[in-house]
């Protein structure tokens, strides 16, 4: 008797109907800088054109990429069985690195992997995905979908993306101008992001055995599945608006994204030798997650700084006299001064409340 591809567990026919709908939703994230191909082996951008990211003329124009997946926040998306919301972490994690360089982004890959195509899956991975390049803006260019039997599970998944931008060469933010003085500005988080789910993971389910559908009093009442599926927030609207207004570059000396390893691993990446960084705690709001799991999980204060990003999802170094006029701008992404650039060797310090 025959054996076909769809006896070994990979239907072409049904996941490239499900490739078709995500092309129309695509669409929807396309400026003019993008060469339509559909079904092209690969995506097509133009550097030169009326496109609305590459409105300036670039003296010396500079790409930058980035590339990173979601992690294990795409277990509880499974326990939750709902999928919508991490194609927006997905892109946040890429394009959130991406803009702390100065740049702007312009375009965004997506690769999905999974043991067999599930149509629902797919699609409301999809929109995620698309939803996240709308929220940036840049143009979801194009991506892969991999059916592997035998290398997941049915039901199991896994993404990465890989998003592209520009940055003009004298403009690029590497912190080499941050000195002793400078303001330190952080922006609000929405909770985990997409980093530190192995440890939460650990202390909600395999310690204590809780239930992702229960609801939680000291998270408010909210469901706790909701609470660490809570998507990434995409700061590259606002960064972009804040290096718009002020282009001086002292202005804004450096940005940080604390993504893994928190702020205790994250801000020193863009310290110059020479300086180290004080936060006050008590000077941002925590959401009531992060107490929550060091509660639960009995874990150290300072490892809760090191693996999680403790309520600030993006911090910025300032001149002290730009920081004001750049807190007006940041007032809708949360944000505040939460410490002080200080002469020391390239660290972190988090002072007790005043």
């Amino acid at each position: 008797m025959p054996i076909t591809y769809v006896d070994a567990g990979v239907d072409q026919t049904k996941k490239d109907k499900g490739i078709d709908r995500l092309l129309r939703l695509m669409k929807r994230t396309h400026d003019d800088g993008v060469i339509d191909l559909p079904w092209g082996f690969a995506g097509l951008y133009a550097l030169k054109g009326s496109s609305s990211l590459f409105q300036r003329n670039y003296k010396n124009p500079v790409l930058v990429a980035c590339t990173d997946g979601v992690g294990t926040k795409l277990r509880v998306a499974r326990m939750m069985n709902r999928h919508n919301s991490v194609g927006i972490d997905l892109v946040a994690m890429s394009v959130n690195d991406l803009i702390v360089t100065g740049a702007a982004p312009l375009f965004f890959l997506d690769y999905i992997a999974m043991g067999r195509y599930d149509e629902e899956l797919f699609s409301q991975l999809g929109e995620g995905v698309v939803k996240g390049c709308e929220q940036t803006p840049c143009a979801l260019l194009g991506g892969e979908t991999a059916e592997m039997p035998g290398m997941y599970h049915d039901g199991d998944y896994d993404m990465a993306g890989f998003a592209v931008g520009v940055v003009e060469r004298a403009k690029i933010l590497d912190g080499s101008s941050v000195r002793p003085g400078d303001d330190v500005i952080g922006l609000a988080s929405s909770g985990l992001h997409s980093n530190g789910y192995s440890l939460a993971r650990k202390i909600l389910f395999d310690t204590h055995g809780k239930d992702v559908r229960e609801t939680v009093p000291e998270l408010g009442g909210a469901v706790l599945g909701d609470a660490l599926l809570a998507p990434t927030r995409i700061y590259a609207k606002a960064i972009k608006e804040v290096l718009r207004r002020y282009k001086v570059k002292k202005c804004v000396r450096a940005i940080a994204n604390i993504t893994g390893g928190g702020l205790l691993e994250n801000v020193p990446r863009v310290l110059p030798k020479g300086c180290s960084v004080e936060l006050r705690e008590g000077a941002w709001k925590i959401p009531p997650i992060f107490p929550y799991l060091q509660k639960l999980g009995d874990v150290p204060r300072m490892e809760m700084y090191r693996v999680f990003n403790m309520g600030v999802g993006m911090v910025l170094i300032t001149s002290p006299a730009s920081t004001r006029p750049v807190l007006r701008t940041l007032r809708s992404e949360g944000a505040g001064v939460i410490g002080k650039v200080v002469k020391g060797p390239q660290e972190v310090n988090i002072l007790p409340p005043s």
